[in-house]
């Protein structure tokens, strides 16, 4: 019954954060701190109702670099509250072009300086990812990446998609990896405490000096790194 309520009343306060965030993103569209402002907001109470506890580790490591290559592990739709509460500033995203069309949300999102590509057309998409990389150098934001590409859904990291690296070598910008704890099956949403999220922020990976050859071995780095930091925090949450 907790669980049942407890969602319903999520769903409310996303609706409404969400038209609180397309009044900010109006009145400054477009601006690439808009999404970190309505991370926040999203998370700041949808972790309380929700009845997670969030715990930041390793947060000095985002305040390094003017312009970064951000990745995390992807889980469920719960990340929207889990990953919102640690967004850098002036850092966006990269969402599929329709998203703009979905109701309210899509048009926070649009106005909130994300970018949007056309992942069904190829020849498109990469154009688009060059354009970023340009917009990455010279404006002084970071991208954030789930390089998984889908949520897991509690199934262990999956293999990372490659161009979030390729971006970051292309932009000579760090890679930095955000990794929550497991909680697609630790969470009971029929308690009033549904239960701890640690999130950890590791240290950044320098691209200098790299080019694209070393794109594989950059991504098994990146990957061994999270998938060593996730066990190690669900150990601790256990």
């Amino acid at each position: 019954m907790i669980k049942v309520c407890r969602e319903f009343i999520v769903i409310i306060y996303f609706l409404v954060v969400s038209f609180l965030g397309l009044l900010v993103s109006l009145l400054r569209p477009f601006n690439p701190d808009n999404t970190r402002i309505c991370a926040r907001m999203f998370a700041w109470g949808g972790l309380k109702l929700l009845g997670i506890r969030i715990t930041h580790e390793g947060l000095e490591h985002l305040a390094d670099h003017k312009s970064m290559v951000v990745i995390a592990n992807h889980q469920t739709n719960i990340d929207l509250f889990v990953h919102g509460s640690v967004i850098p500033h002036r850092t966006v995203s990269i969402g599929k072009k329709n998203l703009k069309f979905l109701p309210l949300f899509g048009q926070v999102y649009w106005l909130a300086g994300n970018i949007m590509i056309d992942r069904a057309n190829h020849a498109a998409a990469v154009e688009s990812m060059s354009e970023i990389t340009e917009v990455l150098i010279k404006n002084d934001i970071s991208i954030w990446f789930f390089p998984e590409g889908t949520r897991n859904r509690g199934a262990g990291l999956l293999p990372f998609k490659k161009g979030a690296f390729y971006m970051a070598i292309q932009a000579g910008v760090p890679i930095v990896p955000i990794c929550a704890s497991s909680y697609q099956n630790n969470l009971n949403f029929n308690r009033l405490f549904a239960g701890e999220v640690i999130v950890n922020v590791l240290p950044p990976i320098t691209t200098e000096g790299m080019t694209r050859k070393d794109v594989p071995a950059l991504v098994e780095r990146a990957r061994s790194q999270m998938q060593e930091c996730i066990s190690s925090l669900d150990a601790r949450v256990d």
